[in-house]
């Protein structure tokens, strides 16, 4: 071999850092939207176990995070941490949360035709959201059942003074049948709305029956619209006890001894965790991809909406591992305060009311961690065929459905969508959602380890093609 002066080498030495700075960057920003690099992302979150870790880390290390709590700033240092520790840009946005507390809840049927002496019969409840409290030795009053608001109304002249029980009960044939969200909507608006309703005709309580089903005697909590100098005692009751109450109301008057401590504590502070990826070429462009970070106090919310903030995370962390660079900036968001309030997505919309423009699009995780049949989204009709690849892509995992809708209603995206921002969510199999939703029951073990790397895979799949689109997608027109 002959010998190289050292010029020459100097000159080899050059060329090969060039060469390969160049291979580098072009891994890195690998064909946008192409079949192959669909495919790499998509195999390769349905390998990876780090969404379902952080769902553990989440659930098992700091359980229930309601707004306010020391479990949900707990979450929120978790959350950046993680973030910060792949790569991601980390801002916490303040935002103003309620801070509402549980105390004791306890209820006896203390009186009613037939009733043995001595006998009391205990009644399982949960208080909801936003509950007033009874004095601190509880309360004893009559208790009304009613079906809907018009009997709520017909009978208005005995609500004074009762306690009233909405039994509505949750529609599980239609659960089953593929309707579990309208199915849910029914239930949540008398729990939402009546105990304001049964205050403003003067009852003393609310009980709803929890919106929920599999009736294995647990209380499902939620929200209600109680606002302060109006707040009465609510809770939700058991399935069972419901219908308790409405089968002793048959044989005579009943009387419910009920005592709730809840309290409304002044507004509390926390964030919104903030994780960006920025972009290449239009890094001023943004693709919201999230979950909320809050839970109810009842148990650990890995469905509602651990799995879904955890999977949104592992966009991230996807896209990292296979050092793949997106044109628009990718912004994880984990919202505070969805649960009884929306103050982390309202908070989000108002700082950047001015840079609504710069958001192509939005999605948000919000129904739980079963199986993804696709995803839905509120784009133009026009604008669908030009999802075909991204679809037949994620078709290989049984995902390849795109639910066009004028509306995709993800309640922290909400405020985005009404100003114009394509919005989507993950096409979740619910069916059996509303059996742990907002109950002691949604906890780590009732989620399917493959079904959340199915999540990842769409949310992923689906972030990284927003995020390089050719096409301008639009803005959405939400019915008003």
């Amino acid at each position: 071999m002959k010998s190289v002066s050292a010029s020459k080498l100097t000159i080899l030495a050059s060329s090969l850092l060039i060469a390969s700075a160049c291979a580098s960057a072009t891994a890195w920003a690998a064909p946008a939207n192409d079949p192959a690099t669909l495919a790499q992302i998509r195999d390769s979150a349905m390998k990876e176990d780090w969404a379902y870790e952080r769902l553990a880390d989440m659930t098992d290390l700091i359980g229930p995070r309601l707004s306010g709590s020391a479990g949900a700033a707990a979450a929120v240092e978790q959350v950046a941490d993680a973030m910060r520790k792949i790569g991601a840009k980390v801002t916490l946005q303040p935002v103003k949360v309620p801070h509402w507390v549980r105390g004791e809840e306890k209820a006896q049927l203390v009186d009613y035709a037939g009733r043995p002496s001595g006998i009391t019969q205990k009644v399982v409840l949960s208080a909801l959201g936003g509950s007033g409290a009874t004095p601190a030795a509880g309360l004893t009053a009559p208790v009304i059942v009613v079906r809907d608001f018009d009997e709520l109304n017909a009978r208005k002249a005995e609500v004074k003074g009762s306690i009233v029980l909405f039994d509505v009960a949750f529609d599980d044939e239609m659960a089953k049948g593929g309707q579990a969200g309208k199915a849910y909507g029914r239930g949540s608006n008398y729990r939402g709305n009546g105990p304001r309703v049964a205050q403003e005709l003067g009852a003393v309580g609310a009980l709803v029956r929890s919106v929920g089903g599999a009736d294995f005697r647990l209380t499902h909590t939620g929200n209600t619209g109680l606002v302060d100098g109006k707040r009465i005692p609510a809770a939700a009751v058991t399935a069972e006890d419901a219908m308790l109450i409405s089968r002793l109301l048959k044989r005579g008057a009943v009387k419910m001894h009920l005592t709730l401590t809840p309290q409304n504590l002044p507004d509390a502070d926390s964030y919104n965790v903030i994780a960006d990826f920025p972009g290449t070429d239009k890094p001023e462009e943004v693709v919201i991809v999230s979950g909320h970070l809050d839970s109810w106090d009842l148990a650990t919310g890995a469905h509602d909406d651990g799995a879904g903030v955890a999977a949104a995370m592992a966009v991230i962390d996807t896209l990292k591992k296979l050092k793949l660079q997106p044109r628009r900036t990718i912004r994880v968001i984990a919202w505070m305060n969805e649960e009884n309030g929306t103050r982390g997505g309202k908070g989000y919309f108002e700082l950047n009311k001015e840079k609504v423009e710069q958001h192509f699009a939005a999605i948000e995780s919000d129904n739980g961690a079963g199986r993804p049949f696709g995803f839905m989204g509120s784009v133009r009709p026009s604008m669908v065929k030009y999802f075909a690849p991204l679809q037949k892509s994620l078709d290989q995992i049984g995902a390849g459905v795109f639910d066009r809708r004028d509306v995709a209603g993800g309640a922290d995206i909400m405020p985005l969508e009404r100003a114009g921002v394509p919005s989507f969510q993950p096409l979740v199999d619910f069916t059996n959602y509303f059996n742990y939703h907002h109950t002691a029951a949604d906890t780590l073990d009732k989620v399917n380890p493959l079904d959340l790397k199915r999540q990842v895979a769409v949310m992923t799949s689906l972030t990284w093609y927003l995020a390089n689109m050719d096409e301008n997608i639009g803005r959405t027109v939400v019915p008003q």
